[in-house]
C-alpha cells in the first residue's frame, strides 16, 4: 500500500502537484471519502445541519471525522487514471507561419500597452506584517469571546479552526459572511467599477447563512419557510447573492446567484460534480419569484456556470478557506481568483486578523 502512495505521489507531482506527501496522502482520503459519499447519495443535508449551534457539541466528531485510510481498489484505479494519463499522445508542436508570427508579435505588444496603462494585481503577501503576525499568536492563546459582527460571534474555539490543518466550522464561515455582508451595505455606490488599486468596490451584494442550504435541501423551499428570510429584502434587486454549502457534513463549496451576469454558479476546490447545486438553486429561484412576484421566473439567457479555472486544494481540510475566499472575491465581482493552495497559511492568519477587526482587509 505505502509502495502504490508513494507511486501515485511521484506521479502526480510530475504533473504539477506541488504539496508535501502528507497532504497529499490526505486528499487522497478525503478524495476516496468524496467518491463514496456521491455514489451512496449521502450528500444530501444531514438532520444535525438544521440546528449546527444546539448541537455543535455532540456533532462536532461526527461533522469532521474521516478514515485515515485509502481503499486499495480506489487507490489502483487512481494509479491507473494517473498513468494513463502521463501515456496519453503528446500535443503536436503548433506550426507557426510567418504572418501568424507577426500576429503573436502584434498582441504581445498590445498586452504590454494594457500591463501599463491597467498593471496586474500583485501576488499575495506571503504572510502578515510582524506586528499583525505577532498579533494572531496572541489571539490565537486568547480564551472566550474573540469578536462579535451583529448576529455572529467567534469564541476561542472556534478561531482555533483557522490553525493548520483544520477544518472551518459554521461559526467562523458565518461571520465572514457577515463581515462581506456589511461591508457590501455600507458602501455607498455599488457599480463594481474600479478602485485604481487593481481591486474592485463592493457589488450590491447579500449573504445567506450556511443554515439556507440545509433548509433548502432537507426541507425544501414552502416547508422551511425561505420567504420568511427574505420579508425584507428583494434579491431580485442585488447584484449577486452569495451562497456557503456544506455537502453531507464533509465538504464545503460556494455558490452564487449572479443577477449581473445571469448566471448560476458553483466554485468547488474538489470539482465535484456541480449539477445539484445548479439545480436546487433555480428552483429556489422560481419559488421566491412566485412568492415575491406572483409570476414565475424569467430564466431566458441564464446559464448554469462553473469557472474553468477554479483553484484547487491538495489536501483534505482547507475547503473552508477557500469557500470563504470564493464568497469574499465574488462579492467584488472579480471574474478571476488569485489564491492558490500555496496561499492557504497566509489566509487563515489574515482571516484571524479580519475576525478579531471586524474589518476585511484590502489587499494591493
Amino acid at each position: 500500500m505505502e509502495k502504490d502512495l508513494k507511486e501515485l505521489y511521484h506521479i502526480r507531482r510530475s504533473t504539477g502537484f506541488s504539496s508535501d506527501f502528507d497532504s497529499f496522502q490526505s486528499l487522497l482520503v478525503y478524495q476516496a471519502r468524496l467518491e463514496k459519499l456521491d455514489k451512496t447519495g449521502a450528500f444530501a443535508p444531514s438532520p444535525s445541519l438544521v440546528d449546527l449551534r444546539t448541537k455543535a457539541k455532540q456533532d462536532e466528531r461526527k461533522r469532521h471525522s474521516f478514515p485515515d485510510h485509502v481503499d486499495p481498489d480506489f487507490l489502483q484505479r487512481a494509479i491507473q487514471k494517473a498513468q494513463d494519463a502521463l501515456k496519453g499522445p503528446k500535443p503536436p508542436k503548433p506550426f507557426v507561419p510567418t504572418l501568424d508570427q507577426l500576429r503573436l508579435n502584434r498582441l504581445a505588444k498590445d498586452e504590454e500597452i494594457e500591463e501599463r496603462l491597467r498593471p496586474k494585481r500583485k501576488p499575495l503577501p506571503a504572510s502578515l506584517p510582524p506586528n499583525e503576525d505577532a498579533e494572531v499568536d496572541a489571539l490565537f492563546r486568547k480564551k472566550g469571546l474573540i469578536a462579535k459582527c451583529a448576529k455572529e460571534q467567534v469564541s476561542d474555539e472556534d478561531i482555533s479552526r483557522l490553525k493548520p490543518a483544520q477544518w472551518l466550522n459554521d461559526e467562523i464561515i458565518n461571520f465572514y459572511g457577515q463581515m462581506i455582508l456589511l461591508r457590501a451595505e455600507e458602501s455607498k455606490e455599488n457599480p463594481g467599477a474600479g478602485t485604481g488599486k487593481g481591486r474592485k468596490k463592493p457589488l450590491n451584494a447579500h449573504y445567506f447563512s450556511t443554515f439556507f442550504w440545509s433548509k433548502l435541501k432537507g426541507q425544501g423551499y414552502e416547508k422551511a419557510r425561505l420567504a420568511k428570510w427574505t420579508k425584507k429584502i428583494d434579491i431580485f434587486s442585488k447584484d449577486i447573492i452569495l451562497i456557503p454549502i456544506n455537502h453531507g457534513n464533509a465538504h464545503w463549496t460556494a455558490a452564487a446567484i449572479n443577477f449581473r451576469k445571469k448566471r448560476i454558479e458553483a466554485y468547488d476546490s474538489m470539482n465535484m460534480n456541480p449539477s445539484p447545486v445548479h439545480k436546487a438553486l433555480r428552483q429556489y429561484l422560481n419559488a421566491e419569484h412566485m412568492d415575491k412576484k406572483k409570476k414565475p421566473f424569467d430564466f431566458t439567457g441564464w446559464e448554469d456556470y462553473v469557472q474553468p479555472e477554479t483553484p484547487q486544494q491538495e489536501n483534505g481540510y482547507d475547503c473552508g478557506v477557500f469557500t470563504c475566499q470564493f464568497l469574499e472575491a465574488l462579492s467584488r465581482g472579480e471574474e478571476d481568483f488569485r489564491f492558490t493552495q500555496a496561499n492557504m497559511p497566509y489566509l487563515r492568519r489574515k482571516m484571524v486578523w479580519e475576525i478579531a477587526h471586524n474589518k476585511l482587509r484590502e489587499e494591493p
